[in-house]
């Protein structure tokens, strides 16, 4: 592999030229290794490989080259020791709390969160004995208040899906710290490229590989990054519980990180501009956008990300009825729960991602009929606003 264990390289090179492994036939690409095990030289060598006292692949449900080189590349961006790749989102999501959290044990969690990550705090995690309390994301004295002697994990998405709140990093990090707990941040909506969780404080991160970091809406993926003694038993959950990232999907998601920053740059540049101009509209009550000196946290996410991102969250006047109107009017973008992509998406928070959750979660979180979230892809911004203006006029 190439030496980039002092990681003095910039972000952009880092994500083009770390984790490259060529084989005997010397390709510039990266290999994918499309194999469900290795063979070994010897039995000895198979005792060893299975035994850990020689490194190798064995199988892979747990080892791969091209994973491998997918978590070698993502650890650097992250700044991370470890990474343990997963075959989504929600997968790294379950295998972070499966490795590291027992019954009796208590998470701290933020009410602006996925829906799907709600889900499975409430309905399976709690079937298992891990209890769940959800704070205001913005609220760092309600984190304070809502810590038991059994918290051991605070968790937060930061921007939030979808109202783009954000949560105080490394006030946050001194919170769970103090009270021995640990803090994961899913940093989904920012990636490395925008966002570095761990250099402000957090534990682990989590990441739906899904979204910005493939890039253009492919394949699944997901990863869960921190120190690798912090990690082992989440890697030690996916080698026996199998929530595995296929190395196709991996050597799709590699190569989508080579364009990560220049993507999350062009993604904020589009987003800031179309999210100004739906504050000038009149059918539009209010738009949530890290980047605009109208959010409340204007200022954190100047101190705490790069740039606004990529989503728009806006309401419009009449409910869901004006709502879908307005998704319906569309030619240009796609009507998709899914965000990350090149192509500009479009959903009804309400009846789509969030719709599994209660109506009082709803609220609490927030969520009115009346959203809708945008993935600012890398169209052109005018003719967003031209998709954007037939459905707002009605």
């Amino acid at each position: 592999m190439t030496d980039f264990a002092d990681r003095d390289w910039q972000l952009e090179t880092l994500a083009i030229r770390t984790g490259i492994d060529r084989t005997q036939f010397g390709e510039h690409s990266e290999a994918m290794f499309l194999t469900s095990s290795f063979v070994f030289d010897s039995a000895a060598q198979a005792a060893a490989r299975f035994g850990g006292s020689e490194p190798g692949n064995i199988y892979a449900r747990f080892t791969n080259p091209t994973v491998t080189a997918f978590q070698d590349r993502l650890a650097v961006l992250e700044g991370a020791e470890f990474c343990v790749a997963t075959a989504s989102g929600m997968a790294a999501i379950t295998s972070c709390i499966m490795g590291l959290l027992s019954a009796g044990d208590h998470i701290v969690a933020s009410k602006s969160l996925f829906g799907s990550t709600v889900q499975l705090f409430n309905t399976i995690l709690s079937r298992f004995g891990i209890e769940t309390s959800y704070v205001d994301l913005a609220d760092t004295e309600a984190w304070e208040r809502a810590i038991k002697p059994n918290t051991r994990l605070l968790f937060v998405e930061t921007p939030s899906n979808p109202l783009t709140e954000l949560g105080d990093i490394a006030a946050l990090s001194a919170i769970a710290h103090r009270h021995g707990a640990l803090l994961a941040v899913d940093n989904c909506f920012c990636t490395p490229a925008l966002q570095r969780p761990l250099t402000l404080g957090a534990d682990i991160v989590i990441h739906s590989a899904t979204k910005y970091l493939d890039g253009q809406g492919r394949v699944l993926g997901g990863a869960v990054l921190g120190s690798k003694q912090l990690l082992e038993p989440v890697f030690g959950f996916l080698r026996t519980a199998g929530p595995t990232l296929s190395a196709f999907n991996a050597w799709v998601i590699l190569k989508g990180l080579e364009t990560l920053k220049l993507r999350m740059e062009a993604h904020s540049r589009n987003a800031l501009e179309l999210a100004g101009w739906l504050e000038q509209q009149p059918n539009v009550s209010r738009v949530f956008y890290p980047g605009l000196p109208s959010h409340p946290q204007y200022a954190l996410a100047l101190r705490q990300q790069r740039f606004g991102g990529g989503i728009v969250t806006f309401e419009v006047a009449g409910g869901r009825e004006a709502a879908w109107c307005v998704v319906d009017s569309t030619r240009l973008m796609s009507i998709t729960a899914n965000l990350g992509d090149v192509k500009t998406t479009i959903t009804h928070p309400a009846s789509t991602t969030h719709g599994r959750i209660t109506p009082e979660a709803r609220t609490a979180a927030g969520i009115t009929e009346g959203m809708l979230r945008i993935a600012v892809g890398l169209e052109s911004v005018e003719d967003l606003k031209r998709d954007l203006k037939a459905g707002l006029a009605q």
